[in-house]
């Protein structure tokens, strides 16, 4: 499949910084279907590539995606395929002028109105992550946007849209009530002591939701 069909078959979307090739390996094994790999610490660009080279070959090995966090200069030369922007990042249109047309650009929202902006943006969005649902530490000082936030994606958004922040099994129950096929995790795999284990868990919760008719 080409990337956006895999994107739009992807259901378990890992968020990590620079992991141990083990745990990714073993995360990728339990279901993961697109890793984006975060590193927000200053790096220099050439340990930056070394950190994607890992994850990209891990992601190779079971036909994931890999997306690079921030730096759509840097997607195509380290192998990713596609980056991911924040609302305070590049700008779409460059980001898409900077990775082509055949890569992926994904755009992080928080508010109905930035969902409804994702859709009209210069240079298209493929996919938009929506959060945080919940308060979490990987993002400190942003607010929750709360269930409602997922709610209204799952009403209005045409892009495949990914439910992040706090997301883990005590969560996502109401996170697939609201609407969500898709989430995007951090803690709940990159902190787990298994994190095969815990992949599986949170596919398995998202499968057995699939069976009863959410699209």
């Amino acid at each position: 499949m080409d990337r956006r069909a895999r994107l739009h078959a992807a259901r378990l979307y890992l968020v990590t910084p620079a992991i141990a090739p083990a745990r990714l390996a073993a995360a990728l094994d339990g279901g993961v279907d697109l890793v984006q790999l975060r590193i927000k610490d200053a790096v220099d660009d050439a340990a930056l590539l070394r950190e994607a080279a890992v994850v990209r070959e891990a992601c190779a090995r079971t036909g994931a995606l890999f997306v690079l966090n921030d730096r759509p200069d840097l997607a195509v030369a380290a192998g990713a395929d596609g980056v991911h922007v924040g609302q305070d990042d590049v700008a779409v249109a460059e980001a898409r002028a900077l990775v082509g047309p055949d890569h992926l650009v994904g755009l992080s929202t928080h508010t109905p109105q930035q969902v409804h902006d994702a859709h009209r943006a210069a240079g298209r969005v493929d996919y938009i992550g929506v959060g945080p649902v919940h308060a979490t530490p990987t993002k400190p000082g942003r607010p929750a946007a709360g269930l409602e936030l997922v709610t209204h994606a799952a009403t209005a958004a045409a892009l495949p849209f990914f439910a992040i922040g706090g997301v883990d099994l005590l969560t996502l129950a109401a996170v697939r009530e609201a609407g969500a096929t898709r989430i995007a995790v951090v803690r709940a795999i990159a902190d787990a002591e298994d994190p095969a284990a815990a992949a599986r868990a949170l596919r398995e919760a998202l499968t057995q939701e699939a069976r009863v008719g959410i699209a």
